[in-house]
């Protein structure tokens, strides 16, 4: 591989990108959703939303720049943000004035984008999918959101995503087929009964969608014919007439080659966005379904490998252009403004008698070359790691990890593989997995949304009201009171805490799915996303979208956020009040009320962060620890289901996740100081890694604490983020060592997920210290990458201080 080469074109396309710190906001979408609403009120919501897709992709700005070979924008400017008004205009209204200053997700709004806003949004007041929420939610309901202790924020305010539909479908069919295939299924529905005038409707809407997406396609090719007309250079003026008759071409029918087939895979994700803004919209497996055009075009001396590998850079900076609008609240838990476009690669596939083979091939490489070589936040590339897979492919993945910009993640096929099986996914799609936005897992074109991306759960501020009478100690509410308390002195023994414990987060357990079902209900009547059903089996099938119950499989992830300062602080209050009894119940309580402010407190602080046992350093006193605590939780959530359950797909339930994106931070600021030695109002741990600096015996031991967590019951993902020192991997021995500790975990602690950053602390300061000299530096956040200095302040310090491991 070749990773230190990029083209000019590309290298001034991502620059570009990169160097614009404050991007704009587009309205286009906002003015052609009102319009289209307006115009179409008698109509069903569905068709409403049909009809203002399509009004937007007529009137919508389109444009080809950067000498770019993969074409499509989602706004009307470079990396603008659309606004989506039928989600929320709550927070759009009241921050409209200061976003730009915002830190870390700052946006540019002009005056006259001020007006349009100001001019449509009182005709959403009341109707948005927040608005209808808010209506069901009940006071308690409220009252906990109102604390943050649980957080469904994103999920009301965007589309939902965490899926990955079926572009090996559309490209074996194009897009006449699926017209046809649409129109076939509406032609035998029955409109005389209730259901089948339903599935008119949904039928309706998608040919009307289908159709516009067409047209819209077929637009860049008329743009790129008129700019072959006036271009001047002829190597550029052959792009330019290529890319007209490839857009002409995949507008109507199925791929013919590589740059099609591309081209066509990247239309699909961009109309994705433009439909619903959820994030975490995915690519699936594009080595296996892309590798044909691949290999035939080269084969036939169509392509040469540099010119793909420059295709596929250009699509990725198209995925960069991709932007998303959050409140201030919200991207604060997703810092750097992430979309999680994730590509997957390796893993397995089965041959014609049902076994299993490595199915790394050339594309796989090609994928992996383009990019260690762009070095960018997107994709979100991520590998399928079995045991059988080839050592010169994972070395190859070690190259691309140490060029330092935290990608490919690994997700483990000997866990997601049988456990999906389990659960009751077939075997062929159980084996056609990929990762999905951060690090969760779905079997692409056949799952529903959100396999993970639910409700955020701080276990931290649990555990605080678990300590004291169920009292949450930052707002000061009570919403399941108990008689025990560490203030009074009132917890008899170790096994009582652990039953407060349990009580408390049973409850709230509980209370993040009643929320959740508020916003589904919702959202399955106000936001129905079309295209996208389209391609996930089985809604054409049922004639129902994806959120009425119409994919082959449904399971949904909520996060769980603290997870590592939950085991610590157990550890500390066995360890220093019931086992060496060192301090008091009361002692311990004034301290955290105090937030350790008094010289005796801070000893004291000291003393539980040098000597209680902590998570992430092999020390079962501790790991077995938070594998109760944390099995509570997957016991409880196990027993509920989301709303698609019994309606068509297999499954229908919940499972745990631990991809808490960057919700650490703003959580951790919102938290009261914890028995773990943790101040008040500091980040909580990330993921499932362990708190920074906490980790002081290597990376081994990190493997270790973090094998004795029930992964294979965490099926919305185990996130394990690790640090490396660019020493770490220098030498060719040191890469070895690596690869040798990746197959470890793997193979033998069953680990579900690993990352690494690959740099150094100094780096770090000095691009917090002097930003304009470092745009181009991307770091790993949690389960996705992203440009460092777009970074808030409070999220720097926090990757900064994570533990710097040598191998």
């Amino acid at each position: 591989m070749e990773l230190n080469f990029l083209p000019e074109r590309i290298k001034s396309h991502k620059s570009k990108l990169v160097n614009i710190v404050t991007p704009p906001i587009c309205t286009e979408r906002a003015q052609a959703y009102t319009n289209a609403y307006k115009a179409n009120e008698d109509k069903p919501v569905i068709i409403q939303r049909a009809l203002a897709l399509k009004e937007h992709l007529e009137t919508r700005t389109i444009w080809i720049k950067n000498d770019e070979l993969i074409v499509g924008n989602q706004a009307s400017k470079l990396r603008a943000a659309p606004i989506f008004p039928e989600y929320t205009v709550r927070w759009i209204e009241a921050e409209i004035d200061d976003l730009a200053d915002r830190p870390g997700a700052g946006f540019a709004v002009t005056a006259e984008d001020k007006d349009v806003i100001h001019a449509l949004t009182p005709y959403w007041r009341g109707k948005t999918v927040q608005d209808r929420c808010y209506g069901l939610f009940s006071e308690e309901q409220q009252a906990i959101l109102a604390t943050t202790i649980i957080k469904a924020e994103g999920n009301m305010t965007s589309g939902d995503a965490h899926l990955a539909v079926d572009n090996e479908k559309i490209l074996s069919l194009g897009m006449n087929s699926l017209i046809e295939e649409v129109r076939q299924f509406r032609a035998k529905n029955d409109t005389a009964t209730f259901d089948g005038l339903k599935k008119e409707q949904f039928y309706k809407a998608t040919e009307i969608v289908l159709l516009a997406i067409q047209k819209h396609m077929a637009s860049y090719a008329t743009l790129a014919t008129e700019m072959a007309q006036i271009e001047t250079r002829p190597e550029r003026k052959a792009e330019l007439e290529t890319i007209a008759d490839n857009c002409r071409h995949v507008a109507y029918h199925a791929p013919e080659n590589f740059w099609q087939a591309l081209q066509l895979s990247y239309f699909v994700q961009l109309m994705l966005q433009i439909e619903s803004n959820g994030h975490s919209v995915s690519f699936g497996r594009m080595d296996q379904y892309l590798n044909h055009y691949y290999v035939t075009d080269i084969e036939r001396g169509q392509i040469e490998k540099s010119v793909a590998i420059e295709l596929l850079q250009s699509c990725w900076l198209k995925l960069l252009e991709v932007n998303k609008i959050r409140s201030g609240a919200h991207s604060k838990a997703s810092a750097g403004s992430p979309l999680y476009q994730n590509v997957c690669i390796g893993g397995q596939t089965l041959n014609n008698h049902g076994e299993a083979k490595d199915a790394v091939n050339p594309l796989s490489w090609a994928i992996l070359e383009s990019c260690g070589q762009l070095r960018s936040t997107q994709p979100n590339l991520s590998v399928r790691y079995h045991q059988d897979l080839d050592q010169e492919f994972l070395m190859g993945c070690i190259e691309v990890i140490k060029c330092g910009f935290g990608m490919p993640a690994f997700n483990n096929d000997e866990i997601v593989i049988p456990e999906f099986i389990k659960l009751g996914v077939e075997k062929q799609d159980a084996y056609n997995y990929a990762s999905i936005g951060c690090i969760e897992t779905a079997v692409p074109g056949k799952w529903g949304y959100r396999c993970t991306g639910m409700s955020f759960i701080n276990f931290a501020r649990i555990l605080l009201a678990a300590l004291n009478k169920g009292e949450d100690a930052t707002s000061g509410k009570t919403f399941l009171p108990h008689g025990k308390s560490l203030v009074d002195g009132s917890f008899n023994n170790f096994d009582e805490i652990m039953a407060s414990w349990a009580d408390q987060v049973r409850y709230y357990t509980r209370k993040s799915i009643e929320i959740d079902t508020v916003v589904d209900t919702v959202l399955e009547q106000q936001a129905h996303d079309i295209f996208c059903s389209s391609l996930v089996d089985n809604c054409l099938e049922r004639g129902k979208t994806v959120k009425e119950g119409g994919a082959k499989y449904d399971w949904v992830s909520g996060l769980q956020v603290g997870i590592a300062n939950l085991g610590n602080s157990l550890a500390a209050i066995k360890h220093m009040i019931f086992d060496d009894a060192q301090i008091t119940q009361p002692e311990l309580a004034k301290a955290l009320k105090d937030n350790f402010k008094s010289s005796q407190q801070e000893l004291l602080r000291q003393r539980i962060l040098n000597f209680a046992p902590k998570y992430g350093n092999d020390d079962d006193s501790v790991d077995s620890l938070l594998a109760e605590a944390y099995q509570v939780y997957i016991d409880e959530v196990e027993r509920f289901v989301n709303t698609r359950h019994d309606r068509g797909p297999i499954g229908g339930g919940y499972y745990a996740g631990t991809s808490s994106i960057s919700a650490n931070v703003p959580f951790g600021a919102s938290t009261m100081a914890t028995p773990d030695g943790r101040k008040a109002n500091t980040p909580l741990a990330e993921g499932a890694s362990p708190s920074s600096g906490s980790d002081r015996l290597g990376p081994t031991a990190v493997y270790n604490s973090v094998g004795k967590i029930p992964s294979n019951k965490i099926l919305g993902g185990v996130l394990l983020n690790q640090k490396l020192n660019p020493a770490a991997v220098k030498s060719d021995e040191d890469k070895l060592k690596l690869s040798m500790l990746i197959r470890t975990f793997f193979n033998h602690h069953k680990g579900w997920h690993v990352q690494y950053n690959i740099i150094s602390r100094e780096s770090l300061l000095a691009a917090k210290k002097n930003p304009e000299q470092y745009r181009d530096l991307v770091v790993r956040v949690a389960g996705y990458s992203a440009f460092f200095t777009a970074l808030s302040p409070d999220t720097q310090d926090d990757i900064i201080a994570r533990t710097e491991h040598e191998i």
